[in-house]
């Protein structure tokens, strides 16, 4: 891996003191779009949606996208994701606790310039949050969009949300082990290795990654097993290249709530079954997690939360 850009999307004064979860889309003319939320605190009230552009090179200054009305419930965990040409849909959760809450989106035609009024996603949903709960939906071969969520209503508990043009369907992940009532799963990432084969990764509370597999389209799931890859159940993402190679971005700690630094790449040749360290973002003392990332040919593009205060974004070649 060749690191092309590495960069804060906004410096000194921050929007607001405490800056997470950003995702991160980047359009065929080289323009990127990122989101996050923000606020005194996560948790808090006045905790709302973020975005910055960055057009040839420069990142716009913040600027909140939450209307007026919405103000004063928590906002969490932004997800982009393209739907062709400039069109963007911006999904997020609102509500507290995250037990209770429920997942909105706006629609953007101009790649981020402006944004629609906010609509509920499943309308009426009590389940906990439809949709993406923190890393992107994919697109698959056949057209179905997929998206990778998870409750935490009791026991936390990954499921897909399917969409094919009319609504959203639910895809449990089963979880079938001698203790499952202690093994806690959420915020799965996906990816599709050939026509209609999907598979998931998973952040848990036992030291490691997760996995489930499905055959036919994400209608159906194995149950999950471990991997080899540690995890301190912070959030990761992954993204798959069109040479098939995996890249997945996460804090390799083997440790239930264990430290989020270092933060690093990861490239699997065998479709996710072993993965080899390419770089280290990240690997001083302090708070690096949250990463996303998207690929746009040999380029990949991601960001993570610095030390809960800034987004970080960089850029990669990939090596053959």
């Amino acid at each position: 891996m060749k690191q092309i850009t590495k960069e804060f999307i906004f410096g000194e004064p921050l929007p607001v003191p405490e800056n997470h979860a950003s995702t991160i889309l980047v359009h065929e003319d080289g323009t990127k779009l990122a989101a996050w939320f923000g606020g005194t605190k996560e948790g808090r009230p006045d905790v709302v949606i973020w975005v910055s552009r960055c057009v040839n090179g420069v990142w716009t200054q913040p600027k909140t996208v939450t209307p007026e009305y919405e103000k004063g419930v928590q906002h969490w965990n932004p997800v982009l994701f393209s739907t062709g040409e400039k069109g963007v849909l911006l999904f997020y959760k609102m509500g507290y606790p995250i037990s209770d809450w429920h997942t909105r989106f706006l629609a953007s035609y101009d790649f981020g310039e402006s944004w629609s009024e906010p609509t509920e996603l499943v309308p009426g949903d009590t389940s906990g949050g439809r949709g993406p709960v923190k890393n992107k939906p994919i697109r698959l071969s056949n057209g179905r969009i997929l998206a990778p969520a998870s409750t935490e209503q009791g026991a936390w508990r990954c499921f897909i949300d399917r969409f094919d043009g009319v609504q959203w369907g639910k895809s449990h992940i089963p979880v079938e082990l001698p203790d499952a009532d202690g093994v806690n799963v959420i915020q799965p990432t996906l990816w599709e290795s050939r026509p209609g084969v999907v598979h998931a990764l998973m952040r848990s509370n036992r030291g490691r990654l997760y996995r489930s597999d499905s055959t036919d389209g994400g209608e159906t799931w194995s149950p999950i097993y471990p991997t080899e890859m540690p995890n301190n159940n912070s959030g990761i993402d992954c993204v798959r290249l069109e040479d098939g190679r995996v890249v997945l971005v996460c804090n390799p700690v083997g440790e239930d709530c264990g430290k989020r630094s270092p933060l690093s790449v990861f490239v699997s040749a065998d479709n996710g079954k072993t993965f080899v360290k390419a770089a280290d973002l990240e690997t001083i003392d302090g708070e690096f997690s949250y990463p996303a990332i998207v690929a746009v040919g040999s380029r990949i593009h991601i960001t993570y939360t610095h030390k809960r205060q800034k987004i970080v974004y960089c850029e990669f070649e990939m090596n053959d």
